[in-house]
């Protein structure tokens, strides 16, 4: 017995914890909360400490990886349009008879003048028929596939000619030989040619090498003064040639980069080196030469120290303190009375109504308080009344806005206004310089693009010519072959919206692809890309190439927009304009866009274009205003060739706080830390607000109701938390009176 009356009392308290709802209601938000805001807490804790030099010379080492990434993609672009090329300009030679191999050299030798040295021979024994140029060593040209087993077979033309490779010549030098299978006759031909392994087109200067690597690390050309042939250097060449086997990232670079640290504390060298490889599914010949490039640059100037450790450790105490301190009001303020309101409804609506209902602080907890005590005396006995109601006390509403406001008070300055940057900040001169050689990188990219674009218009009117077009022809009489080979053109070169050839007073005998866009009236343009128009919705650029004895006759490719933009938009660089002499734009990034022939937007950027102009190498600056800073740069086109006339210039600006600088990383970091307390703090207290705080309001205005008299609304729950249990008990009260307030049976 003496145990029977606690184990009696253990089970009560079971079943009452039973009856408790356990999910759902105020406790789950207020625990979230608290425990998000100590996580941030922690989080600026630790992001923001102190950022020493190794954290500068992170932006260094980005821009290496960056260059090298720029390089790569040149040099494999340079190799695989050699390799193109080279292919389309041998199917335009088939057809039923075999076009003899002199005059193949010398319509090849008229337009390309890229490969060192031409050849065509016989594959079946490999007799040499012609050649052009330097000796080329054609027992290496000529090795069967099968002797380079599966891989050879997969990297090699679609015409079984073997595949790129790449050779050493008795001189040191290194050759790339392509192949490709020349159709016409009963006889199989080979045509061949060997072109230079050069370094991409970055300027070097007196601090920065370049190296071109193939897969086991060995250097096949080189540029700059020999800092790149130092131990760390050759271990970068190696890392690498490893590198270049590698699954490149989707989205990223198409080969596997990345950036290392050399030297000493007092002689440091950054690093950059990039794979040219080709993205999975992508079709490159190029791709498949394990060719890497090694970029690397003395480091002169000595980063500064970012110190922000006291700074994010303050910032993390006075969080925990709010922490705390929210946390304290909710839960005396809206859990403990939500709580017990629940306990008291219960008690009622059992008829345990023996002591009156306690007073509640808080307005909606007092006024549903209010109302259960008038609902006791009304179970006693006592007449409906609406004296009991209560409307003073702040409400949980405003309680809920109160602590809001304390935490947006923490997050919002870390958000806007602490740690930022300023216009200040310290921009290591190297980084200015790689944002002017990866303009003028671009610049280049640019004008070989649009040079080889009319090598292959100019191939295509060698062909035109030798067919001996009839100029007196309509377009429906158009000559088939011709029309055959615009249509092959268009088809294997997306640089091309449409290609046509026009007579000698500018009248389009044939044409493939979208209409000309070329000047009515006006006679062919001499040997060269133009510029058609200054206005308009989309600019006009085409390439002019005259056919040989054609009299009059001209093959013009209009380039389509998307090429231009395609040539300009590389990654870290910032916003990218293609820009025409007059400073107007013709083509920019993808990430930003651009309206066709606009102005660039700042005088600074047109004085930089001005200036430019009288400078080979591109020019630079770091640019201040309004608070900020950013690197802008310029390169025009230089080396002459089809676009000689143009006068473009490639134009790039970077706001220096896209830039892994310590002071920005603290910036971004405090940012980060503001906005994971702006985030806490809306998603839990609007979840506090949407579950507990309007379903109280709701309930407080239904019990106050209930008391006046109302005994017609049935009242449900909505959600099965402390709100929803007080619901359901104010219900059993509303049953009970409705049930007492009944007149006897039989009586009249």
């Amino acid at each position: 017995m003496p145990l029977s009356a606690p184990r009696g009392a253990r089970r009560r308290k079971l079943r009452r914890r039973a009856d408790m709802p356990l999910l759902g209601g105020a406790r789950p938000p207020i625990a979230a909360l608290l425990a998000l805001l100590l996580l941030v807490a922690g989080a600026t804790a630790l992001v923001l400490g102190d950022h020493d030099r190794s954290a500068a010379d992170k932006a260094v080492l980005s821009s290496q990886q960056r260059v090298a990434e720029d390089g790569a993609l040149a040099l494999r672009a340079s190799l695989d349009e050699s390799v193109t090329d080279l292919q389309r300009a041998a199917a335009l030679f088939a057809g039923p008879e075999a076009v003899p191999a002199d005059t193949v050299l010398d319509k090849l030798g008229k337009v390309y003048n890229k490969w060192r040295g031409l050849a065509v021979t016989d594959p079946a024994d490999g007799t040499l028929l012609a050649a052009r140029g330097e000796t080329i060593p054609l027992a290496d040209a000529l090795t069967d596939k099968a002797n380079k087993g599966d891989k050879a077979g997969k990297s090699g033309s679609e015409d079984g000619a073997p595949a790129p490779r790449l050779v050493k010549l008795p001189s040191g030098d290194t050759r790339m030989l392509v192949t490709a299978a020349l159709r016409g006759g009963d006889k199989p031909r080979l045509l061949v040619a060997s072109g230079t392994l050069n370094v991409p087109g970055i300027s070097t200067g007196e601090n920065r090498s370049l190296l071109v690597v193939d897969s086991a690390g060995t250097v096949l050309a080189k540029d700059g003064p020999s800092i790149a042939r130092t131990a760390w250097a050759k271990r970068a060449a190696k890392t690498a040639a490893a590198a270049s086997g590698k699954t490149p990232e989707p989205g990223g670079h198409p080969g596997a980069s990345g950036s290392l640290m050399g030297g000493t504390d007092k002689h440091r060298t950054a690093v950059g080196y990039a794979a040219a490889g080709r993205a999975p599914g992508e079709s490159s010949p190029a791709g498949g030469l394990g060719l890497s490039v090694v970029t690397s640059v003395k480091v002169t100037e000595d980063a500064k120290a970012v110190r922000t450790q006291a700074f994010g450790l303050v910032a993390a105490a006075v969080l925990l303190v709010l922490a705390v301190l929210v946390t304290w009001i909710l839960i005396r303020t809206v859990q403990r009375p939500l709580i017990g309101l629940y306990l008291e409804s219960r008690r009622l609506g059992r008829g345990e109504l023996d002591r009156p209902v306690r007073a509640f602080r808080g307005r909606e907890p007092a006024r549903i308080g209010a109302a259960l005590e008038s609902l006791r005396g009304q179970l006693l006995g006592g007449r409906p009344t609406r004296a009991g109601r209560a409307r003073g006390g702040i409400g949980t509403r405003t309680t809920v806005l109160v602590c809001g406001a304390l935490l947006l008070a923490w997050a919002a300055p870390l958000l806007l206004l602490l740690n930022r940057a300023g216009s200040g900040v310290t921009v290591p001169k190297q980084l200015v310089e790689d944002q002017r050689r990866r303009t003028d990188t671009a610049a280049d990219r640019v004008r070989k693009a649009l040079n080889e674009g009319w090598a292959d218009v100019a191939s295509v009117a060698q062909i035109v010519g030798a067919g001996g077009e009839n100029t007196g022809k309509d377009e429906p009489e158009a000559d088939s072959t011709t029309k055959a080979v615009l249509q092959t053109t268009l088809r294997e070169h997306p640089r091309y919206r449409s290609v046509y050839v026009l007579d000698g007073d500018g009248k389009v005998l044939t044409r493939a692809g979208a209409g000309p866009r070329h000047p009515a009236g006006q006679k062919p343009r001499a040997d060269s890309v133009a510029q058609l128009n200054t206005s308009g919705k989309e600019p006009a650029v085409a390439a002019y190439a005259a056919v040989p004895g054609g009299r009059g006759r001209t093959v013009v490719g209009e380039y389509d927009p998307q090429f231009l933009i395609s040539m300009v938009t590389r990654p870290g660089l910032g916003q990218v304009w293609l820009v025409d002499d007059k400073h107007r734009v013709i083509a920019a990034d993808r990430q930003h866009g651009f309206r066709a022939f606009s102005k660039l937007p700042g005088d600074h950027l047109n004085d930089l274009v001005t200036k430019a102009r009288k400078d080979t190498d591109g020019t630079a600056l770091l640019h201040r205003a309004g608070g900020g800073s950013s690197l802008a740069a310029a390169a025009s086109f230089t080396g002459g060739g089809a676009v000689r006339d143009l006068g473009w210039q490639v134009v790039s600006e970077q706001p220096a706080s896209w830039l892994e600088l310590p002071e920005y990383t603290a910036q971004r970091h405090t940012m980060l830390a503001g906005l994971l307390g702006v985030t806490a703090a809306v998603a839990c207290l609007g979840w506090l607000h949407i579950i507990v705080i309007r379903p109280l309001r709701t309930l407080a205005d239904q019990a106050e109701a209930l008391a006046g008299g109302d005994r017609k609304t049935v009242l449900f729950p909505q959600h099965h938390d402390e709100a929803g249990a007080v619901v359901r008990n104010l219900e059993l009260i509303r049953q009970q009176l409705r049930t007492a307030e009944r007149p006897p049976a039989g009586r009249n």
